[in-house]
């Protein structure tokens, strides 16, 4: 998900428009590098004892995404295309026109840049060999709403937090002004077990998710998802907090802003010893490309630091 937000901050800095495509039965076109063999269907009248011998894979089969990238990856580097050192799914080509930038997320292809020649090319030499429906300008990616203007993009997930909230039961329509008190400090052992703890489960999974475009609520999902094994009626009632809070800023967006320069800018932080359990400290950075964030996180460092010093220095 830092990629994609990367390749919005980019386009948005530059101007750049984003093209979507779609590739249809993706895993149908990798070609197999081995020998795989499987039983004929039913109504396929072959001799008794004969099995198939597949030459492309199939929906099901283990080899299937990693052979689709491949034969993926060897139709763009035959169009000039290099892949990032960063981000292997990334497509980078660069001419004395411009530059074109590709990015795959299993069946979902993103295409930008300032070689609108090129883009055109690439476009229907991928029309050639796959099977694709090209979606016009980005609007709905991976359950991210994106809104485009003069100014920049907008990031949101409305309706995915419209269906959380009605996924979860909350009836009415309390709000509350942050994702988690101050100074809260949650264990294991505070409250009764949950009697089912699969929709605690459900619920912070989804969250997980939500945080792709709101970094508010990072650091409170981080803090409930360590008791996602045995969650007390404290752990769903704090749960229920955030829930709340999403309902009162429902209409909060992140912005991508076409009047900044594309410098990166790193802030990082620690709270020491915050956890009373083991005593570990939690580290949260953010990482901004001009204006526009592209990288946050809120997690437990991986030793106990001595100090607070020492906690800063880990993050």
């Amino acid at each position: 998900m830092t990629t994609v937000r990367t390749l919005i901050a980019v386009a948005a800095i530059h101007s750049w428009t984003i093209s979507q495509m779609d590739v249809k039965n993706a895993f149908l076109h990798g070609d197999l590098q081995e020998n795989v063999y499987m039983h004929p269907l039913l109504g396929v009248e072959v001799p008794p004892g004969y099995v198939c011998h597949l030459r492309r894979a199939l929906y099901g089969l283990k080899q299937a995404p990693r052979a689709w990238f491949q034969r993926f990856s060897s139709v763009v580097t035959a169009a000039g295309f290099t892949p990032s050192d960063h981000d292997p799914a990334l497509f980078v080509h660069t001419s004395p026109r411009g530059r074109t930038l590709i990015l795959l997320y299993v069946d979902d292809m993103l295409i930008t840049g300032d070689d609108s020649e090129y883009i055109t090319f690439v476009k229907e030499r991928l029309c050639e060999q796959f099977m694709m429906s090209d979606l016009g300008s980005l609007s709905y990616f991976l359950g991210i709403e994106i809104t485009s203007t003069t100014d920049g993009y907008y990031l949101s997930q409305t309706k995915y937090i419209q269906d959380l909230l009605a996924r979860s039961g909350i009836t009415d329509t309390r709000c509350a002004a942050t994702p988690m008190e101050l100074h809260l400090h949650l264990k294991p052992s505070d409250g009764l077990p949950l009697a089912d703890p699969t929709r605690y489960r459900h619920l912070v999974r989804s969250l997980v998710y939500l945080t792709a475009t709101r970094p508010d609520i990072a650091y409170a999902i981080h803090i409930l998802t360590q008791f996602v094994s045995a969650p007390t009626t404290v752990h769903y009632a704090h749960l229920l907090r955030v829930l709340r809070y999403l309902w009162g800023t429902i209409s909060q967006r992140l912005f991508y802003t076409a009047s900044s320069w594309p410098v990166l800018h790193a802030y990082s932080d620690a709270i020491w010893a915050s956890d009373h359990t083991d005593r570990r400290s939690v580290t949260g950075y953010c990482i901004f490309l001009g204006d526009s964030p592209i990288a946050w996180k809120s997690k437990r460092q991986t030793a106990v630091s001595r100090s607070s010093t020492e906690a800063e220095l880990r993050a």
